[in-house]
C-alpha cells in the first residue's frame, strides 16, 4: 500500500516548473500518475496506484510539499479515516472504557483529534472512501465483534452525550455572543450537573469569577474551558490538552478534577502531552505512531506504565512494531544532594527587587557557572518572566543590578527567546534564522545539533507567517540559541510542542550548551522537562499576582523538594525510563515521601 500525500496549503503550482510531473519515471511512460487540475492555483493529484515509490518528486519539489510512503497492504482494512485525496489517513481507533480514563499519547499530526472527532460524533469515519462515504448501518458492520459496535450503534441512535473541551481555547474570547459575559454568568447555564458550586474551589475560579471572557488570560481561559466541560451531564467527556498554559500546580488540581469524572462512572479520554500528568489522571493508554501529516496508526490499549515505557521505547511487543529509531531515557538522578561543580563560574548576580502597580519581585543572589541549565519553576503571575527579563537587561530592576558583566570582566551577552513568538516577521525561515545569528546558521555543528535535531530543515524556505504554533516555537528556539551569546533565556520553550519535539528541543538546548561551555535559564512548567533539561533550579514562591520571590540557585534536587513540598505532591522514578511519576494522593509511597521530606525521587533512575 502507497500513501501519497500533497500539502494542499503550502503547494505554489503557479510559482514552480511543476518539476513533480516533469520528473515522475511513470509519467515520461506515459501514464497519468500525476495531474494538474484547470487553474493556476490547484495543487497536483498524485495517483496512488499508479505511483512505482521512487519518490523522486519528493526530491524535486522546490516547496518540499509531497511525501510519499510505502506500508504493509495489511493496514488497508483497518482504514478509520481519510480527509481527501492525496491528505491525511488514519489507521484504527481507540476503545473507550467506561469508568475510566483513556489518554491518547503521540506526536502531533498522527491523528489524535481526529480520532476524538470520531468518537465524539463530530466527524463520521468514511473508512477511507472519499468519494463514497459508508453510513453509518455499514460502519457498525465494519466493527461488529469489538467494543467499538455497540458504541457506534449508540451515537447513531443519539444514546451517547458527548462533551468535548477542544484543543484550540485562544478563539473562545472572539466569539461574540460569549465575549462580555462573565464568566459566572457563563458556567451557570453550563452547570447540568449541579457540581459548579464544588469545582468552582477545585479549580481556583474565585478570583476572576465576574471578569468577562474576553480579558482572560491563556491560563484562566484553560481552566474555564475544563470547567465548563466538567459541569456539564455527559456520557464520554474529551479533553485535548487540558494542561496548555497551565502552571504545575494547576495541571495537578485539573488532573484531579479529570479524575473525579471517572470515579463517578463516566467515560473519559484526555490527549496530553505532559508525561506526568497523563500518566497521573489515565487508566490506560493508547499510544499513537507514523509519519506526522501523512498517516497515523493506533495501538491496542495498554496499561498506563506499560503505555508510556513503550512509548519511551519506541518499540511495541504485542504488534511487534518499532516506531522510532532511538528510545528515550531520563538522565540518572541519585538523591544525593550534589552541587554543579563541573566547569568555571560565569556570572554573578545580587539581589534584585522590582516593583509594578499591583505586583512586586524579590530576587535573591545567584551564581551560575559554565555549562550548566537552570530550570525555572513557580506558577503562573509569581514573576518568572519579569526575571528573565530583568536578567536579559529588558527590564532593570528598582534596587539592586543585573548582570552586565561576567566574573571575567567582559561585556555578557545574552540570547532571549520570549514566552509569546510574535509572527510578524516578513520573510522565510531562513532569512529569519539569518537575521538572528548569521553565518551560524550554515555551520555543519548548528545544522547537525539544531535544526535538524528540531526537524526544520524542510522548513526553511517556508514563510514565518505560514507556520503552525509548535513549528514558529522550534524556530525561536534555534534563532536563541544562533545568536553569539553567554547566557541563552528561554521562556516555556515547550510550549505548543509534543512530547518528543520537547524532548529533541531540550537535548538541543543541553547540547549546544555544555559543548560551548555557555548557561542556559529555562523556564518550565513540565515537571517531566525540568527534570530531564536542568542542572539546577531557581524556584519561585509568594502569592500570584501581587507577591513573588525567587529562590538563589540550588540543586536539583533540594529545588524539586522546596517547589513540590509547597504543593504537596510526591514524584517517584520509574525503574524502568528513570521518568518521573506523580505519585497518586493518599498512597502508600506518597505517605512515606511525605514523612520522610523526600518529595523528590526515591531511588536511582536508570
Amino acid at each position: 500500500m502507497r500513501i501519497a500525500i500533497v500539502d494542499r496549503a503550502r503547494c505554489r503550482p503557479k510559482d514552480c516548473s511543476h518539476e513533480c510531473q516533469r520528473f515522475c519515471p511513470r509519467v515520461r511512460t506515459g501514464d497519468e500518475t500525476v495531474i494538474f487540475p484547470e487553474g493556476p492555483d490547484k495543487p497536483p493529484v498524485i495517483v496512488e496506484a499508479l505511483c512505482s515509490g521512487e519518490a523522486i518528486c519528493v526530491k524535486k519539489c522546490p516547496y518540499h510539499v509531497i511525501k510519499i510512503v510505502n506500508l504493509p497492504e495489511e493496514l488497508e482494512s483497518d482504514t478509520s479515516h481519510r480527509y481527501s485525496v492525496n491528505g491525511f489517513k488514519l489507521f484504527r481507533l481507540p476503545t473507550p472504557k467506561v469508568g475510566q480514563v483513556l489518554g491518547l499519547i503521540g506526536p502531533n499530526g498522527v491523528g489524535k483529534t481526529t480520532a476524538i472527532q470520531i468518537l465524539a460524533g463530530e466527524l463520521r469515519p468514511n473508512m477511507g472512501r472519499i468519494d463514497n462515504p459508508p453510513e453509518w448501518d455499514e460502519i457498525i458492520h465494519q466493527y461488529r465483534g469489538s467494543e467499538l459496535q455497540p458504541f457506534f450503534e449508540r451515537i447513531q441512535a443519539g444514546n451517547i452525550v458527548p462533551v468535548h473541551k477542544p484543543q484550540t481555547i485562544t478563539d473562545i474570547p472572539k466569539m461574540k455572543a460569549i465575549a462580555d459575559r462573565p464568566i459566572s454568568d457563563l458556567l451557570e447555564s453550563s452547570d447540568t450537573s449541579g457540581r459548579l458550586k464544588e469545582l468552582k474551589d477545585d479549580m481556583n475560579l474565585g478570583d476572576i469569577w465576574d471578569r468577562p471572557v474576553k480579558v482572560l488570560s491563556g491560563g484562566e481561559l484553560q481552566r474555564v474551558a475544563i470547567t465548563a466541560a466538567l459541569v456539564r451531564e455527559g456520557d464520554i467527556y474529551f479533553f485535548d490538552e487540558p494542561t496548555a498554559y497551565l502552571d504545575v500546580r494547576e495541571r495537578l488540581r485539573v488532573g484531579r478534577a479529570i479524575r473525579q469524572l471517572a470515579d463517578l462512572g463516566k467515560t473519559v479520554i484526555v490527549v496530553e502531552h505532559d508525561l506526568s500528568i497523563l500518566d497521573y489522571v489515565s487508566d490506560l493508554v493508547c499510544l499513537f505512531y507514523g509519519n506526522p501529516g501523512v498517516y497515523g496508526i493506533i495501538s491496542n490499549p495498554h496499561g498506563t506504565r506499560v503505555g508510556v515505557n513503550q512509548f519511551l521505547d519506541g518499540f511495541i511487543p504485542d504488534e511487534n512494531m518499532r516506531f522510532r529509531d532511538t528510545s528515550i531515557s531520563f538522565k540518572g538522578m541519585s538523591t544525593e544532594d550534589i552541587e554543579f561543580t563541573s566547569s568555571e563560574p560565569l556570572v554573578e548576580y545580587g539581589n534584585m527587587k522590582k516593583s509594578f502597580e499591583d505586583f512586586s519581585l524579590e530576587v535573591m543572589s545567584g551564581r551560575v557557572s559554565k555549562g550548566q541549565v537552570i530550570g525555572i519553576l513557580g506558577p503562573n503571575g509569581i514573576g518568572k518572566t519579569t526575571f528573565v527579563r530583568m536578567l536579559a537587561g529588558e527590564l532593570d530592576p528598582d534596587e539592586g543590578e543585573a548582570p552586565k558583566k561576567t566574573i571575567s570582566g567582559l561585556d555578557l551577552k545574552i540570547s532571549y527567546k520570549p514566552q509569546y513568538i510574535p509572527k510578524d516577521f516578513e520573510g522565510n525561515l531562513r532569512m529569519y534564522l539569518r537575521e538572528a545569528g548569521g553565518n551560524t546558521i550554515d555551520s555543519a555543528d548548528f545544522k547537525t545539533s539544531v535544526i535538524n535535531k528540531l526537524e526544520l530543515e524542510h522548513l526553511l524556505d517556508h514563510q514565518i507567517q505560514d507556520l503552525s504554533g509548535g513549528e514558529l516555537q522550534r524556530a525561536a528556539i534555534a534563532a536563541c540559541l544562533s545568536r553569539e551569546a553567554d547566557i541563552y533565556l528561554l521562556d516555556e520553550p515547550s510550549a505548543f510542542l509534543d512530547i518528543e519535539q520537547r524532548l529533541a528541543s531540550s537535548r538541543a538546548i543541553r547540547r549546544h550548551v555544555r559543548i560551548n561551555l555557555k548557561t542556559a535559564f529555562v523556564v518550565e512548567h513540565s515537571i517531566l522537562m525540568a527534570d530531564y533539561l536542568s542542572d539546577s533550579l531557581v524556584v519561585f514562591k509568594g502569592n500570584p499576582g501581587k507577591t513573588g520571590i525567587a529562590s538563589s540557585v540550588q540543586t536539583l534536587r533540594s529545588g524539586m523538594n522546596s517547589f513540590l513540598k509547597e504543593m504537596g505532591v510526591t514524584f517517584r522514578r520509574d525503574p524502568q525510563t528513570g521518568r518521573p511519576r506523580v505519585n497518586k494522593d493518599g498512597s502508600q509511597l506518597d505517605s512515606q515521601q511525605k514523612a520522610s521530606g523526600d518529595y523528590y525521587y526515591v531511588g536511582k533512575g536508570k
